[in-house]
């Protein structure tokens, strides 16, 4: 049998073993009706998500506003949609820039190995001593409150496990024969890390990636919620659950529909990764 006979018989059992695994199937739908609803914001939300209304200020939930308004009268089913869109994009792009810094730098560690290798791991582990999201709320302080900046300052923090688990890989899979036969053969060092090394350690990278999402939507909305994030009249859970804090005696729905929204968000990507871990895992299977 020839390779694309191969690719094609196995592809559809990968594809039913992942839809076999509950884990993979309920984090998946989360995820996806979340992005979906995100994506779709502009077109579903009732109300325009910065429109004031004197009228209707701190309206409890009702037909007319699913998730009540806020202390401006503005509809908060129609920020919190407006909302995901900025967490999504928040997770996804820093962790695409932890991603990229981490795999360069465990790549180049776990395969050159020596000096260069204790070197890279030295400086990794002193940007792990230091707290995360207090390392991030120093940086953000000399920044002007933006969403690119959110971005980037969280990417820029957390490439380190990435970058750990990526040597972790390239230490495993440099022993084995067909990485010796391609270097007798006279293969560069780059084309071995990039078409022989890195696909077989992209599972544990993907299980990374997908954790790692959830963790930057939790500290989008941390330093929203501190005033460090999005800025108003900007929505994000993050600063409707600021207003929430203010009012939690006589608006209780500012509190808990955005807190609702990252709760199932955080846990959609949890099971994910958690599903996806399973499946990588050869001893599982």
């Amino acid at each position: 049998m020839n390779n694309a006979a191969l690719k094609t018989s196995t592809l559809p059992n990968a594809m039913q073993r992942l839809l076999a695994h509950p884990l993979i199937v309920a984090g998946g739908t989360i995820v996806a009706v979340v992005a979906v609803l995100a994506l779709l914001a502009p077109w579903i939300a009732p109300y325009d998500p910065t429109n004031i209304d004197v009228s209707v200020i701190l309206m409890p939930p009702s037909w007319q506003h699913w998730c009540g308004t806020d202390t401006l009268g503005r509809d908060v089913f129609s920020r919190m949609l407006f909302g995901a869109r900025v967490s999504l994009a928040v997770g996804l792009v820093a962790v695409g820039i932890s991603l990229v810094i981490g795999l360069i730098l465990g790549a180049i560690a776990g395969y050159a190995g020596g000096r260069t290798d204790a070197m890279l791991m030295r400086a990794t582990d002193m940007v792990l001593c230091f707290p995360t999201f207090f390392l991030i709320l120093a940086v953000i302080a000399f920044l002007e409150p933006s969403i690119w900046n959110i971005m980037i300052v969280i990417g820029l923090t957390s490439w380190m496990g990435v970058a750990r688990l990526v040597r972790a890989e390239f230490l495993s899979l440099r022993q084995r024969e067909y990485i010796a036969a391609a270097e007798g053969l006279g293969v560069s060092a780059v084309r071995i890390m990039w078409r022989y090394l890195l696909p077989n350690a992209m599972g544990p990278v993907l299980v990374s990636a997908v954790l790692g999402v959830a963790g930057a939507v939790l500290v989008e909305s941390g330093l929203s919620f501190l005033g460090l994030g999005v800025q108003p009249p900007n929505p994000s859970w993050g600063n409707i659950l600021t207003e929430g804090k203010d009012n939690i005696q006589i608006a209780w729905w500012l509190s808990m529909f955005p807190g609702l929204a990252i709760l199932i968000t955080v846990l959609g990507y949890n099971l994910l990764g958690e599903g996806l871990r399973d499946y990588f895992d050869p001893k599982l299977r």
